[in-house]
């Protein structure tokens, strides 16, 4: 297996001074940590011709007490479909804190406002599994509020592992003359889960494809890796409840080698979940040379659960150059630093 890593940064030494009190499993620290001040500014111009996936990082708080941001970002996006050319949205995971009905009820408000007008697929975050958003089941109150008689009405609906659980979906659309291919899969994702996936992904050769799951990259620019480094690495999905149950888990290095490496079509996965400064990206390049970029978004440690900030992934009409940004609605803003802000390329030939 092939596996070369870009763009890796070295923690800073505010990273470093909360890695202790993360080591040992105090979240509050960790949530608390000092970070780097935000940095705030113009950012790079939106091109004719382009089209833009939206990923809504982990709303929680939103749902639980900042409702008028998971308002705002949805509203936004219903707004500006055409000014950004959005073809599709994806949310992260923990859509919810507790799992508890009044929580689904503000999330169910904030994503009804999409329907009909944009395309979106959802996954569980740890959050929305098991009582009080504890993780000790897979069972979630999600199918509750976004039905699947709801979520396939949408054009780019292609199925579901599960029939009635939409835990685990694909979905298909076209964009900027290309074909894509969305896997929306479960926190922690089954045996069963992978498997499922690796087929859906090998009968659509020709779409590039995104994977979505709530766990997968962690902050300090590496991949999720339960056998190399155990509990050093907090809130691994192998850590919670649910991986004692029939069918466990699979990490972001057993998702890498039992599904993304095989293939040579994905070229981007998406996660969120993790805290500290909740950013972090890397790009691996798969047997056959196919790079594969892999980032962390997550803003819920921030200021009012998140302030509603997006991440958009941009791309340009001459079908290689990606440009991710992260604004808010909310306080009209762009994050312009590093990890917030920069530039991708999509190989020429492969990527589908």
């Amino acid at each position: 297996m092939s596996d070369t890593t870009f763009n890796r940064r070295e923690l800073n030494g505010l990273a470093l001074a909360g890695i202790g009190s993360m080591l040992m499993g105090d979240w509050a620290s960790a949530q608390n940590a000092a970070k780097p001040a935000e940095v705030y500014g113009e950012p790079l111009p939106f091109v004719d011709g382009s089209f833009t996936i939206v990923a809504l990082p982990d709303t929680q708080h939103y749902s639980e007490k900042w409702h008028m941001h998971f308002f705002n970002q949805t509203d936004w996006i219903v707004k500006n479909k055409d000014k950004h050319g959005i073809a599709f949205v994806t949310h992260l995971g923990d859509i919810t804190n507790n799992n508890v009905k009044p929580e689904w009820e503000v999330a169910q408000k904030a994503l009804q406002r999409l329907d009909g007008e944009v395309p979106y697929s959802l996954v569980v975050g740890n959050h929305d599994c098991g009582p009080k958003g504890g993780c000790t089941s897979r069972e979630t109150m999600l199918n509750e509020y976004v039905p699947q008689k709801t979520y396939e009405k949408q054009k780019t609906f292609g199925g579901v592992m599960e029939d009635g659980l939409i835990e685990n979906s694909y979905h298909t659309f076209t964009a900027g003359g290309k074909k894509f291919l969305v896997l929306a899969l479960e926190f922690g994702p089954r045996d069963e889960t992978v498997e499922w996936a690796d087929g859906i992904v090998s009968k659509h050769p020709d779409h590039r494809v995104l994977l979505t799951t709530h766990a997968y990259m962690y902050f300090d620019e590496s991949r999720y890796d339960w056998k190399k480094h155990g509990k050093k690495q907090i809130w691994n999905p192998h850590s919670y409840g649910v991986a004692k149950l029939d069918g466990g888990v699979n990490d972001a290095e057993e998702l890498w080698d039992k599904m993304i490496a095989k293939h040579d079509n994905f070229f981007m996965t998406l996660n969120g979940h993790v805290l500290n400064d909740g950013l972090g990206r890397m790009t691996s390049t798969t047997p056959k040379g196919n790079d594969v970029h892999q980032h962390l978004v997550n803003y819920q440690m921030k200021k009012e659960g998140g302030e509603a900030f997006l991440r958009l992934v941009e791309f340009l009409p001459d079908g290689e150059t990606v440009q991710i940004k992260a604004y808010s609605p909310s306080i009209d803003k762009y994050k312009i630093d590093k990890q917030n802000q920069f530039t991708l390329k999509l190989k020429p030939g492969l990527n589908a």
